[in-house]
């Protein structure tokens, strides 16, 4: 059995539209409804913007979303996962190739979600750090001891490989405690705000009613969602799950664990990079994974 993973922000690069933006007619429309939709040049950005222009989150989401369900639809018959699953702003990818959500949806969906996170990143200015070589555990613990301000775990990548989240000072004072408590490493990164931290409510508030709205139907097959690692196909469990996950954790070591669990034995990243082929080795390495490379889709 195979699950397909949909990447999340981080893993887009300049020049990442050439191979796709003209690969197919279909793939050509899904970048003009992009562009039109959005009333933005992406295919002019994914194509020959820098990695600046990539940077901005208003561009960054919808063209790592419009990458990965482009790359997903040039596999055509062949898109037939067991499973899958999305990091982070990747379940919309997922939830969109697997047909719970339409392109024009799903891609309203995470044009609206990167302003209400760009908006509370404004209100709210926060930070986040990665922290290597400690259990879960013991950075929960440490987080949990933080008196400053907020900071929580919010990205369980894979073992030994946390990211937290929360208030600047905050996240400053637990990765000094992180590595008193024996961290190999603590990495302050580049981002504008503390993403799934209770420091996005905003943006949840101002997300809300668009999800709400939205249609959403169970999708071809069951999708594991950041929140909670389970498998559901239940349209208003995944709605629910969507609001939650922009201040919850992103539960991806143990969503892999859940899938490796109920049966998956290999893995196909579909989206641009290899961050997730990556993810998946250092959590299971009996697990077979491969990168969805568009080059190597026939015409």
């Amino acid at each position: 059995m195979m699950a397909y993973l949909f990447p999340g922000q981080g893993s887009q690069f300049p020049g990442m539209g050439l191979s796709l933006s003209t690969r197919k007619p279909e793939t050509s429309r899904i970048f003009q409804q992009a562009d039109e939709l959005l009333g933005l040049p992406l295919t002019e950005l994914m194509c020959h913007g820098t990695a600046d222009d990539l940077r901005q989150t208003k561009v960054t989401q919808p063209a790592i979303f419009v990458y990965s369900v482009a790359l997903a639809r040039c596999m055509g018959d062949r898109f037939r996962p067991d499973a899958a699953a999305g990091h982070s702003l990747g379940e919309f990818s997922a939830l969109t190739a697997c047909g719970a959500l339409s392109f024009e949806e799903g891609l309203q969906l995470v044009a609206a979600r990167a302003r209400a996170m760009q908006s509370a990143c404004e209100l709210t200015p926060g930070g986040m750090a990665a922290v290597i070589g400690l259990a879960d555990e013991v950075v929960e613990r440490v987080c949990a001891s933080v008196q400053n301000g907020i900071v929580v775990p919010a990205n369980y990548n894979c073992p030994g490989q946390v990211v937290v989240s929360g208030d600047a000072a905050a996240v400053a004072q637990a990765c000094t405690l992180l590595k008193e408590a024996g961290a190999r490493m603590t990495v302050t990164l580049e981002v504008g705000g503390a993403f799934h931290s209770p420091l996005m409510a905003p943006a949840a508030d101002a997300l809300k009613t668009a999800v709400e709205q939205a249609r959403i139907a169970p999708p071809s097959c069951a999708i594991y969602q950041n929140v909670t690692a389970l498998p559901t196909r239940d349209p208003e469990v995944i709605r629910e799950n969507l609001l939650s996950q922009l201040t919850g954790a992103v539960r991806w070591t143990q969503s892999l664990n859940q899938m490796f669990a109920d049966g998956i034995t290999a893995c196909l990243e579909v989206g641009p990079g290899t961050v997730l082929s990556g993810l998946v080795k250092k959590t299971n390495r009996a697990v077979g994974v491969e990168s969805a490379v568009c080059t190597e889709i026939d015409e």
